[in-house]
């Protein structure tokens, strides 16, 4: 095992306690209803949203997106940023029309009735040149939300490009439960009407996301850090951060479907 190898060793070692806090939290064992996915997709919508702004920042750093053309970086990379743009913005639907995960997204939720009132102020604020905090707080969303998407551009405004890498390969990857892609099987057997655009995305976001990707961008993280112990440091702090925000998100979730149920009873 070379250094770099064992620097990634580490660093997914250091996060490991994390993942299983995400991977088992309580905010999916707790989705029983229609009620409670609406309230799960009215707060994940803004981390399916933000996924293409890291990615698209990744772009812009790691391919040449302006003109003249000039070859940027290496051939790998470059690969893997376009192939997750392609797929991301440009993937197809459940009638084959083409679209991007985000907006997949939104036709899920509206099918599924969820409210789509704040995410829609937000993107209308975005569209009108809001920046990004006053789109948030003027949209009223989640305030565990806000502040997943708040980290998010902190990691894209530092400009320090293996940081933004190492978030984007172990912060952002696939934490998905098998426990919960049951949960959706079932809600969609019984609401085939409402939830089968969700199962959907969510089987789209597992296959775009699949271990081919996962190699690349592992690889894309060491070519990015080296030998750089500093780089390293930086990547793994910024890395725990943003496993604390996504927990954080599900703690929203979590507190909110507990809250409505406790109105119902």
């Amino acid at each position: 095992m070379n250094s770099t190898s064992r620097k990634i060793t580490a660093l997914q070692l250091a996060i490991e306690p994390l993942r299983n806090e995400i991977i088992h939290h309580p905010a999916y064992s707790s989705i029983h209803s229609l009620d409670d996915l609406r309230t799960f997709m009215e707060y994940h919508v803004y981390a399916v949203w933000d996924f293409m702004s890291l990615l698209k920042a990744l772009q812009n750093q790691l391919t040449c997106t302006s003109v003249p053309w000039l070859p940027v970086g290496d051939a790998n990379t470059r690969y893997l940023i376009n192939e997750i743009v392609v797929g991301e913005e440009s993937d197809i639907d459940l009638e084959g029309v083409r679209k991007s995960h985000f907006e997949m997204y939104l036709d899920a939720m509206k099918q599924a009735g969820a409210d789509m009132t704040t995410v829609n102020r937000f993107i209308d604020f975005l569209k009108k040149g809001k920046k990004v905090e006053e789109a948030l707080a003027s949209a009223d969303a989640p305030s565990e939300a806000a502040d997943f998407v708040r980290y998010t551009f902190e990691i894209i405004r530092s400009g320090k490009i293996h940081v933004l890498s190492a978030v984007f390969t172990f912060g952002r990857e696939d934490l998905i439960p098998d426990m919960f892609l049951s949960i959706i099987q079932e809600l969609q057997n019984k609401f085939p009407q409402e939830v089968s655009r969700f199962k959907y995305y969510i089987d789209r976001h597992i296959e775009v996301d699949g271990g081919h990707h996962s190699h690349l961008a592992l690889e894309m993280t060491s070519q990015l850090c080296e030998d750089d112990q500093l780089k390293w440091t930086e990547a793994q702090e910024a890395v725990v951060k943003a496993l604390k925000m996504r927990k954080k998100l599900w703690d929203g979730v979590y507190q909110c479907i507990g809250s409505e149920s406790v109105k119902f009873e």
